[in-house]
């Protein structure tokens, strides 16, 4: 795959003219790829750019029902600020679409690696051209199927007052007034054999006449079945890809990659107390934290991966080396460990973490996505994501004890089934803070804690947004969407510092 700078795009003839004319349209199947060449620098912010537009498109899927006011205001927002296409009729967003289309592929790149990563990337995508084809006008309807070959052509009004009795017999659904208001296409009886078998179509002559709210449907399903493809194909060229040592690191990560605010550095360093950490782990620590907190003190001790995932936690909420040491050391010597095999044995990895031994590598807090697709948990251990690793009857019997009322864990236990896992805790952090809507997207342990405090402390406002067609969407999404895992959603930090802390993540133990 190649791609070009602006400079090198400025050479090209067929730039004198209309750029237009490259993409006609606002909206597109991605059927052919980019052959520009672009450096590594703008290969990885287009990158990082879909992927903040894909994580705010899960998470708005969850929380509000599609098409709904909230919904489609949130994301037109989002694609204004990434300075994605948003607006069909605008004169030129060239930059925009040509945006569009190389992140696509970039990201179909790195999202095709493997079976539970394709079926994330090609559920938000779907979502993504739901919203995009419902914001076209009836002309650009038509242009764009013309575009893409799908030959379906809108009926006239003449024809459809002749058939308006039928067509409201045969859609379920639609009044004689319902009919007059809604667009119909005529559509060949193959494209449109599920409407069929169904019942749900009037069949005339060979042809089916679809509303347009079922149009749409057929118009996902084209594109469901070439992007699916797509992929499988993309993913049997990966060797090539791989040999590539500029790429292949830059792509392995991106799928999940940390993109949110940096924690390894926090400006209430040493403002937390050794004697406070009882109190702020049943407060405002996430559950994964809080299940580690509690794993050790009960047990005086926790494994590395326990210790890793922890420690860097209470770093990044605040704690120093020395105060990180005398946690440890006071709450290991209570079990079967001695200050002198401390001293020598654990120590150590603890200034490691903070930069003062090794390498001098002064580690980040794990992310969500890290802790969530890396190093599962065994026997013994108690690291990891509870919403991901966890055995949901044991997850629901561990959110009782926390006093998480019955309708809650249902839709905590719901967001699990369908591999939400973040949004599963954003829910958690509801929960236990009273709250309708958290107000930001959930990504990192660290950010949890931090919103928290700001709730509790008075500086945040709760948002007590209460939206009943967003409740129950939450519900149907679970049913209903493909299984994907959750990833982290976009951050308002500026893109620079995003590339700095993925630069950050990559060269990470």
């Amino acid at each position: 795959m190649q791609f070009s700078s602006a400079q090198a795009r400025g050479k090209h003839p067929w730039l004198s003219g209309d750029r237009r004319q490259l993409y006609p349209h606002s909206l597109q199947f991605y059927l052919e790829p980019p052959t520009e060449n672009i450096s590594l620098a703008e290969f990885e912010s287009l990158a990082i750019d879909r992927l903040k537009l894909l994580k705010t498109v899960e998470n708005l899927g969850v929380s509000y029902a599609r098409n709904s006011d909230h919904y489609n205001s949130r994301l037109e927002s989002e694609l204004r600020k990434l300075k994605f296409p948003y607006k069909a009729l605008a004169d030129d967003d060239y930059e925009a679409r040509r945006k569009d289309h190389i992140s696509h592929f970039i990201l179909r790149l790195a999202y095709c690696q493997s079976e539970e990563l394709r079926r994330w990337f090609l559920q938000q995508e779907m979502d993504l051209f739901r919203y995009r084809f419902s914001q076209l006008s009836d002309n650009l309807i038509q242009k764009f199927m013309e575009h893409v070959d799908l030959s379906f052509e809108a009926i006239s009004e003449d024809l459809k007052n002749e058939l308006a009795s039928e067509l409201s017999t045969s859609t379920p659904g639609f009044t004689m007034s319902k009919v007059k208001e809604q667009m119909f296409y005529k559509v060949g009886l193959a494209d449109a054999v599920d409407l069929f078998r169904a019942r749900r179509v009037f069949i005339k002559d060979g042809f089916a006449y679809v509303p347009f709210k079922d149009i749409v449907a057929i118009v996902l399903n084209n594109y469901r079945a070439k992007l699916s493809k797509a992929l499988a194909l993309t993913a049997r060229s990966l060797p090539s890809i791989q040999s590539d040592e500029r790429l292949q690191p830059l792509l392995n990560h991106l799928s999940h990659s940390y993109i949110g605010p940096d924690y390894s550095v926090q400006k209430n360093t040493g403002k937390i107390s050794l004697e406070q950490i009882d109190a702020l782990s049943v407060k405002s620590f996430p559950l994964c934290m809080r299940q580690l907190h509690k794993a050790l003190r009960d047990n005086h001790h926790l494994r590395h991966g326990g210790r890793m995932q922890y420690g860097l936690f209470l770093k990044g909420i605040g704690l120093t080396l020395e105060q990180a040491l005398e946690f440890w050391k006071k709450e290991f010597i209570r079990g079967k460990v001695d200050a002198d095999k401390f001293d020598k044995g654990y120590a150590y990895s603890i200034r490691h973490n903070y930069g003062k031994e090794g390498k001098r590598t002064d580690y980040t807090p794990y992310s969500c996505m890290k802790i969530i697709m890396s190093n599962p948990p065994s026997q013994g251990d108690y690291h990891g994501c509870p919403f991901r690793h966890s055995d949901p009857e044991l997850l629901k019997q561990k959110l009782q004890s926390y006093k998480i009322p019955p309708s809650g864990i249902t839709q905590i236990l719901e967001l699990v089934k369908g591999m939400h896992y973040q949004l599963a805790c954003q829910k958690y952090f509801e929960l236990t803070h009273d709250v309708d809507d958290v107000g930001f997207s959930l990504n990192h342990p660290n950010q949890y804690f931090t919103e928290s405090q700001k709730l509790l402390s008075g500086g945040r406002e709760p948002k007590k947004e209460v939206i009943n067609s967003g409740n129950t969407q939450q519900r149907n999404n679970s049913q209903e969407s493909v299984n994907s895992n959750s990833t982290p959603t976009s951050s308002n930090t500026t893109t620079d510092a995003e590339l700095e802390g993925l630069e950050a993540y990559f060269t990470e133990d």
